[in-house]
């Protein structure tokens, strides 16, 4: 029998069964849609963070912190626990080391900027402007106003979402604007608020990224009025620009600093950072997909139940094939192709679903669907997912369900064919 005849007979049986064929086809429907739309979110989010992290760290940067540090992978050397205080004045140290181009000390503290009537959550983070720019020359970029490299005391600079926070065009502040910045001193009894009063020379150009780096969530004030208004000369970390981002250069600087401070500050790259992000999501890329699969395999197992049904309500109609001549083997060749339509139109329908599914989950976490309210850590953060649905994905869906589907159909199509044209006659 031609490969086309067996084709089109196995497509007749499943027109004549068409509610059966179609609770079938629906496993298989479920189970890749969930695939394809668990493994198109984890690639488009990790894209997602990749891609803003990026944007936050530079590659030829590292950070110097005190404890344990960042604790992001090899390239992190990490020091032990001791009172060790990391202050502003150590920049002049690790400039000082063959390899570093120009070193940043930021001093940081969560608080709040008042302007008018109005307050918002934000960080407060004392740098040197010039040294700043010069590391972050692509992302600390003004939109509006100037970043002054020698800035008056009360100069201050805000990220885009701190001067437009609700993104409706209503401002919180903008260039000229006279705001409080506030602090709570919790090292004295009772708490104190601290306020420090300034004028905003410049609204930073949207950022995105989010970690190390500037942010669209922060306020900058100088170094000195830093540590005046913190009472304080240590830092929370200092970034280093290298002279290039050469694996060996950044290994020998950060051997070269930890030495320098005997072996009392962390160490992190930020490929180091990036590479352990990458690690992370591979690892719950397969763990989703994992889970995906259980619900494939449920659906085998339910494509077995239901060819062996439909073996035994054909069982005369096998028997007079064979009796016509039809041979063993092209009665197995027709279960099989009904198995092979089976797993192909799932499959396609699922990737579909699945693609459909993903963009409404993407855009609802993205905070642009209606849970908008609940996601303002996603909006304000910038972070937009944007489902990615690779040929790997696409053809590994068709794979698995053409694969479980040809599998769980295995045993009744061989003992559809292994059925005695008599005895197969004789059942009623």
């Amino acid at each position: 029998m031609k490969v086309r005849d067996i084709l089109s007979y196995a497509f007749g049986a499943i027109r004549l069964r068409k509610l059966r064929a179609g609770l079938t086809t629906l496993g298989v429907v479920i189970g890749i849609a969930a695939i394809v739309a668990l493994l198109s979110i984890t690639q488009g989010l990790q894209g997602t963070i990749a891609e803003q992290l990026q944007t936050g760290f530079a590659t030829n940067t590292i950070i110097v912190s005190t404890g344990r540090g960042f604790g992001m992978g090899l390239d992190t050397i990490t020091a032990p626990e001791s009172d060790f205080k990391l202050l502003v004045s150590h920049t002049q140290i690790i400039d000082e080391i063959e390899g570093v181009d120009i070193s940043a000390a930021e001093i940081r503290k969560s608080g709040y900027l008042r302007s008018g009537e109005q307050e918002f959550m934000l960080s407060i983070v004392g740098v040197d402007f010039a040294r700043y720019a010069d590391i972050y020359s692509s992302t600390f970029v003004a939109r509006s106003g100037e970043i002054s490299l020698n800035p008056e005391n009360e100069a201050v600079v805000v990220g885009k979402r701190v001067s437009d926070p609700w993104e409706n065009g209503t401002l919180l502040c903008d260039v000229d604007s006279t705001v409080e910045i506030i602090w709570t001193n919790a090292s004295i009894l009772p708490p104190k608020s601290e306020i420090y009063t300034g004028h905003v020379a410049a609204v930073l150009e949207e950022i995105g990224g989010f970690g190390i780096g500037p942010s669209d969530l922060s306020v900058y004030i100088p170094t000195s009025q830093a540590q005046s208004f913190f009472g304080t000369d240590e830092c929370d970390r200092i970034i280093v620009k290298l002279e290039n981002d050469d694996e060996a250069t950044i290994e020998s600087v950060s051997e070269a600093i930890k030495d320098a401070f005997s072996g009392q500050v962390s160490v992190t790259s930020s490929t180091a950072v990036l590479d352990i992000i990458t690690s992370v999501f591979s690892t719950v890329e397969l763990f989703l997909g994992g889970i995906a699969a259980i619900s494939l395999l449920v659906a085998g197992i339910g494509i077995m139940n239901i060819m062996i049904v439909s073996l035994m309500e054909r069982t005369r109609e096998i028997g007079i094939l064979k009796a016509l001549g039809m041979k063993s083997r092209t009665v197995l060749s027709i279960f099989l192709s009904e198995a092979v339509i089976v797993g192909l139109m799932g499959a396609a329908i699922g990737i579909a679903s699945g693609w459909v599914l993903a963009n409404v989950v993407a855009r609802v976490f993205s905070g642009g669907g209606p849970m908008q309210a609940g996601n303002r850590a996603a909006a304000a953060s910038g972070m937009t997912i944007v489902p990615v649905l690779t040929p790997t994905v696409i053809l590994g869906a068709f794979a698995f369900g053409l694969i479980i589907s040809v599998i769980f159909a295995l045993y009744p199509a061989w003992r559809a064919s292994r059925l005695k044209p008599v005895e197969a006659l004789r059942y009623e």
